[in-house]
């Protein structure tokens, strides 16, 4: 990332082949792989199931070397336009040094997923130097607001703009769910970064964490309790990790826990302490994470947030 900007995969049109991945966790429902299928099918897409992508080995989906080979090969195969993770889970950091970076980098091409996949997109960016995108999982189901984020970004050979907000709820007994809240006011403006908080610090003192000097930070994460996320991003702090931020992008915390007795700050409280000395706005609640509707991240593509006004702007196209 840095100064050198990114490049920038082809975009997918009718009939782009997508290998579908399983990287990390198994697939713990039959019809994972069938939902899959005809979701790439619904979107125009040809899909290409991974040999391993059904199997099973403790908590992942194959042998390391199983899951290494599956996603290798989808990486080398000149046939393959984009490589579409079925899920996350954990297991990605066991082989990340050795995905074949060199492939990717030789014939550019999406990488989707989010959540573990955190650290996959990140060695996309920092040793391939190729755009990655937090997104959808394929085994997800896909609501017409994501669809139409998925299809703007991944779809489309030019700027997408100032990004569809989720629409507010009705219900006035839920009057916060789906809220975005701004932490700090500001405009800032820089390169997409980040993704998703326990993998990001995983990566600290490895070649694959992402540059974040003029970055615009996008954090999410899920089933975390609060004094996890304080640590990870006191974490972030003493490596100097934020130090050089344009801006902080805050997704769901899905299923945030309190597991301190004697009291606890809230989420917002927290990202104050970190990010307020740094003088940089910061929004929070955005869509971006563990939720149905959610936003398709190009990291590496360049953006500017008003954390004022509430909105987040493409200002590139993030493929070619």
């Amino acid at each position: 990332m840095g100064s050198k900007p990114l490049v920038r995969p082809p975009r997918l049109a009718p009939g782009s082949r997508i290998a579908l991945v399983a990287p990390a966790g198994p697939l713990l429902e039959r019809d994972d792989i069938t939902r899959a299928v005809a979701l790439c099918r619904a979107l125009g897409y040809e899909p290409r199931v991974a040999p391993h992508a059904g199997g099973h080995h403790g908590y992942f989906s194959g042998t390391d070397d199983e899951r290494l080979d599956d996603l290798n090969q989808a990486l080398r195969d000149p046939e393959i336009d984009a490589v579409w993770c079925l899920r996350g889970g954990y297991g990605i950091t066991r082989i990340l040094d050795r995905v074949d970076f060199a492939a990717l980098a030789g014939r550019p091409r999406a990488v989707i997923g989010y959540s573990d996949v955190t650290a996959l997109l990140a060695g996309a960016g920092r040793a391939a130097g190729v755009v990655a995108f937090h997104a959808p999982t394929a085994r997800a189901e896909m609501p017409s607001f994501t669809r139409r984020h998925f299809g703007k970004v991944l779809a489309a050979g030019e700027p997408a703009g100032v990004l569809e907000p989720v629409p507010q709820p009705t219900d006035v007994l839920v009057p916060r769910a789906g809220r975005v809240v701004t932490v700090r006011g500001g405009v800032g403006e820089g390169p997409l970064a980040g993704g998703n908080l326990s993998l990001l610090q995983c990566l600290i003192g490895t070649p694959f964490f992402p540059d974040l000097s003029g970055a615009l930070l996008v954090l999410e994460d899920v089933n975390e309790a609060l004094y996890r996320i304080d640590r990870m991003l006191a974490h972030l702090r003493a490596a100097g990790a934020l130090a050089g931020l344009s801006g902080v992008l805050v997704g769901r915390f899905t299923g945030l826990g309190r597991h301190i007795d004697d009291g606890s700050f809230g989420l917002d409280q927290v990202l104050e302490h970190y990010f307020a000395p740094l003088g940089i706005p910061v929004l929070a609640g955005l869509p971006i994470g563990h939720i149905d509707d959610q936003w398709t991240i190009p990291l590496g593509v360049r953006a500017r947030m008003d954390a004022d006004a509430g909105t987040l702007e493409l200002l590139e196209p993030a493929v070619a």
